[in-house]
This record gives C-alpha cells, sequence and structure tokens, in this order.
C-alpha cells in the first residue's frame, strides 16, 4: 500500500466505485484504485466534493491536507476508527493517572535521547572534521540518558528539562553537520527560514499524520495524550508517539542533503519563508515514500504497546 501525493495546482479529484479520478484543468489525468493506496496527502489547491471524502471514508483510506507554511493548520482524516470504545475509556481512566502518566513520559523520553545518541553516534563515522563538537554533543547525551536510568520518579516538568538539555546539545551538533550553504543554525518552524527546517518541518507533519491515523487504526484518541498534556486542537498523544522517531527523521533529511537529492535550487523564499519548489516537493515525497513504510510500522508497534498497557 502507498501514498498518494497530490501536489500539481488546478487539480480536481472525482470518485467512482473503485477508483479515484485525477482531473487537472479539467482534462482527466489519471486514476488510482482505491485498493492500491491507504492515504492521500494533498499539498496544493485541489477541488474535491463529499463523494470523494466517502469513497475514501468507505475504503478506509486516511486524508490529509498540509498548509505550506503552518504545521498547525494542517488537516487530518483518519478515514478508519476502531469501534471498541473501551479501548479509549481505558485511555481516558489513565490519562487521570499522574503515576501512568510520569511513566509513560519516561519511556518516550528516554528512548528519544537514545536515538538521538545513536543518530551523533552514526554522523561521527562520516564526519571526523566535527568530531570535536559530535563528541561533545554525545558525551552530554550519555550523560542524561544515565540520569534518566537512574531517576525513575521524575514528574512531566522534571523529563521536559532534561529533554530541552539534550535538545539542546543535539541540535548545536547537529547544524554542524550540513553544508554552510543550507544556513542550518537552529531549528526553527511556522516558518522555517532554511532548506534543513523546510525538510525537517515537513517530515515531521507527515509522521505526525501517520500517528494520528495509527490512533484512529488502533480504537486509541489521539488527542488524549500522557507527556504532551491534552490541549485545545493538539493531537496529544499523536505527538507523543512521534517523538523517539523524530532522530529517523532528521538523519533521512540529512542524507538528502548528502547525497545531493536535494541543493539550494530545490527552495524558494516567499514573505521570508523557505518552502521546497515544485521539482523539491517531487523529490521529496517520493523520497518519503521509501521511508514511510518503516515509521508506520513503528507506530503500529507504540499503539500494541499502548494497548497492552492499557
Amino acid at each position: 500500500m502507498a501514498t498518494l501525493y497530490i501536489d500539481r495546482k488546478n487539480i480536481e479529484l472525482r470518485a467512482d466505485r473503485s477508483c479515484l479520478i485525477i482531473y487537472q484543468q479539467g482534462q482527466k489525468n489519471g486514476t488510482v484504485p482505491f485498493s492500491q493506496i491507504d492515504s492521500v496527502v494533498i499539498s496544493q489547491h485541489t477541488l474535491l466534493d463529499t463523494r470523494v471524502l466517502g469513497s475514501l471514508t468507505e475504503h478506509q483510506i486516511g486524508l490529509t491536507v498540509i498548509h505550506p507554511i503552518n504545521a498547525a493548520r494542517t488537516v487530518n482524516m483518519p478515514g478508519y476508527s476502531h469501534n471498541d470504545i473501551s479501548r479509549r475509556l481505558s485511555q481516558y481512566a489513565l490519562v487521570k493517572n499522574p503515576q501512568r502518566c510520569e511513566q509513560w513520559a519516561h519511556y518516550l523520553v528516554l528512548h528519544k535521547i537514545k536515538n538521538q545518541y545513536r543518530l551523533i553516534t552514526r554522523l561521527l563515522l562520516y564526519r571526523v572534521d566535527k568530531r570535536y563538537t559530535l563528541t561533545r554533543a554525545q558525551q552530554s547525551l550519555k550523560k542524561t540518558i544515565q540520569i534518566l536510568l537512574s531517576k525513575r520518579n521524575l514528574d512531566i516538568n522534571g523529563l521536559r528539562g532534561y529533554e530541552g538539555a539534550a535538545a539542546a546539545s543535539y541540535f548545536q551538533a547537529f547544524t554542524q553537520v550540513f553544508a554552510p550553504a543550507l544556513a542550518f543554525t537552529e531549528r526553527n518552524r511556522r516558518p522555517p527560514l532554511d532548506p534543513v527546517n523546510a525538510c525537517l518541518s515537513l517530515g515531521y507533519t507527515l509522521l505526525h499524520a501517520s500517528a494520528i491515523r495509527a490512533c484512529h487504526i488502533a480504537g486509541l484518541e489521539p488527542m488524549m495524550g500522557f507527556y504532551h498534556q491534552p490541549l485545545f486542537s493538539r493531537e496529544s498523544l499523536a505527538s507523543d508517539m512521534i517523538e523517539p522517531l523524530r532522530p529517523e527523521i532528521d538523519y533521512w533529511v540529512w542524507k538528502l542533503f548528502r547525497e545531493k537529492k536535494l541543493t539550494t535550487d530545490h527552495f524558494y523564499y516567499p514573505n521570508q519563508a523557505c518552502l521546497l519548489n515544485k521539482s523539491g516537493r517531487k523529490l521529496f515525497y517520493n523520497e518519503f515514500q521509501q521511508i514511510a513504510s518503516r515509521l508506520q510500522c513503528r507506530l503500529r508497534f507504540a499503539c500494541r504497546l499502548m494497548l497492552r498497557n492499557l
């Protein structure tokens, strides 16, 4: 199963019994059988009607509409939701238990920092010229991991402190492994200001959409998180689930630039934001499809782990 990316302007989607029909400027441009896709991602102006939405839901196909600058305005329609309400009731009860929330949060933060440590260690093999900076970050992350392994009773605020300190060390080193021409000096978003941040933001957005769908399929409520506390209009559980996977997106983005699959020519700067242009988005989505299945498997595993705890 694959994801269908709609990234051209003036596209209209129509549906028949078994296919999604794509029109461009009024002319039929292709058909995609529903049986071959499990999600649709739209990132440009596209016209579709309620019949398309009904057909996507009928075939359990997720729909994500991405805002090009502000990820908070992304719209997700999961396409399928598990009907066992007892799972959500158990999740609600667990969210009200501070001790259980802290245990889950501890697991997430620890695994995220472990994955950051593994990534920095991997980068040391390629960037010997940045050994000093990378080794410092590696040692700092290792120290934080040891503290978290020894302190199992930290509250949420304490965990956020350690996660923030680890992120500072991590990104201080991570920014050093990219070419200076990319102007990647810090993590920024809404809008991203450089090519690396543009790719990181889009990668995290796609990962977050997959996490929301994984929650619905498993019968979990994506709005009710444990580390990310419930907040208006935020899928807090989905945010929880992607934290340990962020370093995988980071490494994948680094490879895109290291292998020169993406260059500065693939970006443009509207209103001081940095965005992928048409050719850049096509390459980005094609490459993302290569890692999407692995990430979705990891998210499904996280859901199964959560259900066992429930």
